[in-house]
């Protein structure tokens, strides 16, 4: 009798345990897209079938602990897969985005491989969602804007009249040479429909100074225009020396109509030698569900005699060659994407 009072106790108390044990969501993004592409060069128009042509293919998992008095333990494992192959999409497993930390009344910090606080206002302030041709990806990369932060403590803070303040310190964990540390602040600001961004990075690449980085943006909503968006950024490295300076500018728009969306987007890129690169997109999705969506986009890139300036995806560039100064990509795409 004891034995099955004390199983019954067990039983009774089994929700209780699990309330306190880590929920784990297992996500992802499954993008393939029949694409033809110039990266104006002298080999010409190529048809591949890529993966990631409006959101780079994923999976992931991510949890929380509730640990009381408002406090939780997170993280997020994500990693890139490239569906067209079926291989892993870079040289990291988890490359996309590694971490854990703890979120409370005081914000969230976290510990691993994170988005900068640049990559956050871009983000949120490109209206093809870093994904289609022409999106401000190609504002990042070798040289340019940095992206993702390895080997960073991370702060954002709890939102207060609309504001957030973000905080990153990036450690290059060198022993010998420029430590290679990343220091970052940034802050958003968003009511209803509006949303400001802005953010800064230092980054200690040389001997004998910082590279500097900028990026600021704004969106806005126009809930009684049918949900019209409009999303303008501009973004900026600065390395070390002179005649280097890295500017992008982008003007976007969308349109949401049914079970659609329209998309477009102007932008010009710029290097302080004199090359520029303008560039227009556009781009529809249709949903045939809340999760699966056809889409088709189009994008164009004009460089001028001194530039080679490329087009990015969310998984893919498309960039003259450098002995291809004044080649002009473009890229056109028909693809389907599902969520889970």
């Amino acid at each position: 009798m004891q034995v099955k009072r004390l199983a019954a106790a067990l039983v009774a108390s089994a929700p209780l345990f699990a309330v306190a044990q880590t929920n784990v969501t297992l996500y992802g993004v499954v993008d393939a897209a029949i694409e033809s592409a110039d990266a104006g060069g002298p080999d010409g128009r190529h048809t591949n079938v890529q993966s990631g042509d409006q959101s780079g293919s994923r999976f992931g998992f991510r949890g929380s602990e509730d640990l009381g008095n408002g406090l939780k333990a997170i993280f997020n494992l994500e990693a890139g897969v490239a569906v067209d192959t079926g291989v892993q999409d870079s040289a990291g497993l988890f490359q996309r985005r590694a971490v854990v930390g703890l979120e409370g009344e005081f914000g969230t910090v976290t510990l691993g491989r994170e988005y900068s606080p640049i990559a956050t206002v871009a983000g949120a302030t490109d209206e093809f969602g870093q994904g289609f041709y022409g999106s401000n990806l190609s504002a990042f990369g070798s040289g340019k804007v940095t992206r993702r932060l390895a080997n960073s403590i991370n702060y954002k803070s709890a939102s207060f009249g609309g504001f957030d303040l973000l905080a990153a310190y990036s450690a290059g964990e060198k022993t010998t040479g420029p430590s290679g540390d990343l220091k970052g602040i940034g802050a958003e600001y968003k009511l209803g429909g509006l949303y400001l961004g802005a953010a800064y990075h230092t980054f200690k690449r040389v001997s004998t100074g910082n590279d500097k980085e900028y990026g600021i943006g704004a969106a806005y909503t126009f809930a009684d225009v049918g949900g019209l968006e409009i999303k303008a950024n501009y973004l900026s490295a600065d390395p070390d020396g002179a005649n280097n300076k890295f500017k992008q500018y982008n003007l976007g728009a969308g349109y949401p109509f049914g079970q659609g969306k329209f998309y477009a987007n102007v932008q010009q890129n710029k290097l302080e030698n004199g090359a520029k690169g303008n560039a227009w997109a556009l781009a529809y999705s249709y949903s045939l569900s809340k999760r699966t969506n056809l889409y088709a986009s189009y994008a164009s890139l004009n460089n001028n005699g001194l530039a080679t300036f490329g087009l990015n995806s969310g998984s893919n560039n498309i960039t003259p060659a450098a002995t291809a100064l004044g080649g002009d990509p473009s890229a056109f795409t028909l693809g389907i994407r599902h969520t889970f």
